[in-house]
């Protein structure tokens, strides 16, 4: 005899073969995002001052609501732009609709059969679906990503590119705060990136933890300068040049522990890394590999083969906060080298509940889902409706 499942207050009665949840409708929200310290500016020149988020919800056709956001760090860091990701949910969104979204899987399978590519696009959608399914089972998505390691997650800090002694003085201003770690960003003039590495380690203590983050902003042979002009320094290297084949070059001419994140935007090319010795630590951002479904993958993966990592995305609010907030308490504790709190570098709130730092710490909300409420006073009218 078939058994009935036991459902959260709220969510529809019925038999678990034949009461399924579809997808009615699924609205899309523009939010801006400025910076509290005006401008986020790394390598080549490159900067941002207002981050072009958008925000997903898909509702249930039993009146529960899931949502994701995804943020690209504009549209010259990755292949990815705010606009380009709401032109991507269009063509997505009525692939969807009637859609059962707890079948996770299944719509990862839908998402990839109708759009190659653009995994930033799938995002939000995959997040507002765990969302779902948290709300759906009455857990955090973290337990049902693995479960809760350890009571806190420590964070990093990005330090703005500027002069070395300014860098200097905003680490000794985010350590006042809790910060233990931070992540230098690099890949300018060789000698002006030089002296911003050996000013911001010259006021750490032992124990705290500085990554030069070039963001592929080197060519080979300034990137091969930087690291011999500070090898006598605790640091670590992170993504010195554009291409994998250049920054393994690096990697192997250094004995300085090594970080890639650009480079790392699949499966493939972390077993190619693990392959090839080519870093110490990984860069997992949940937009650049297509949601927190495929990135939980990468993540076994890098626990299986001794690798640590860094839990992240390329930008966002409250939303994207809480969910990397998910995947990092759900990482076994050693394999956490950091993670980040996006919703405390800009001054826009655009839900409640998120993950807020606490001596440069976070933890991921107990709530079912996400465990945020959206703001919608923050949100406005959606720029487009899908039913």
């Amino acid at each position: 005899m078939r058994r009935r499942r036991s459902l959260p207050p709220g969510r529809r009665g019925g038999n678990k073969y034949t009461d399924a949840v579809k997808i009615a409708a699924i609205n899309v929200y523009q939010v801006d995002l400025p910076l509290r310290e005006g401008r986020y500016a790394w390598a080549d020149g490159k900067y941002v001052e207002v981050f072009d988020s958008t925000v997903v919800e898909i509702e249930a056709d039993d009146g529960t609501c899931g949502y994701g956001e995804v943020c690209p760090l504009g549209p010259f860091y990755l292949p990815a732009y705010g606009p380009g990701a709401r032109t991507g949910i269009a063509e997505l969104a009525p692939q969807l609709l009637g859609a059962d979204p707890l079948q996770i899987g299944v719509i990862n399978e839908r998402m990839d059969r109708a759009l190659l590519g653009h995994p930033y696009v799938k995002s939000p959608l995959d997040m507002a679906c765990w969302d779902l399914l948290g709300k759906a089972a009455g857990l955090p998505v973290c337990e049902l990503l693995g479960g809760r390691y350890g009571e806190r997650i420590v964070l990093y800090r990005a330090i703005s590119q500027a002069p070395p002694e300014q860098m200097a003085g905003n680490i000794a201003d985010y350590r006042r705060q809790g910060y233990t770690r931070f992540q230098l960003k690099v890949g300018g003039a060789v000698r002006d990136d030089i002296e911003r590495i050996r000013a911001a380690r010259e006021i750490l203590d032992q124990g705290e933890t500085l990554v030069a983050d070039a963001n592929t902003g080197w060519l080979l042979h300034e990137a091969a300068r930087v690291v011999d002009a500070v090898a006598d320094l605790d640091v670590y290297i992170e993504q010195p040049c554009r291409s994998y084949e250049e920054s393994l070059s690096v990697r192997r001419r250094t004995r300085l522990p090594f970080v890639l994140d650009e480079n790392i935007d699949g499966l493939a090319a972390l077993l190619r890394a693990q392959h090839d010795a080519a870093a110490d630590v990984v860069n997992l951002k949940i937009s650049k590999l297509g949601g927190l479904s495929r990135t939980r993958q990468l993540r076994d993966l890098c626990v299986a083969l001794g690798l640590a990592m860094t839990l992240e995305d390329s930008w966002g609010g409250d939303i994207t906060t809480a969910a990397i907030a998910h995947l990092a308490h759900s990482t076994p504790e050693g394999f956490r080298f950091s993670a980040t709190d996006f919703n405390s570098y800009v001054t826009v709130q655009n839900a409640d509940g998120a993950p807020q730092r606490e001596a440069g710490c976070m933890q991921a909300p107990r709530l079912p889902g996400l465990g945020v409420t959206p703001n919608m006073a923050v949100l406005g009218d959606p720029v487009a409706r899908y039913r």
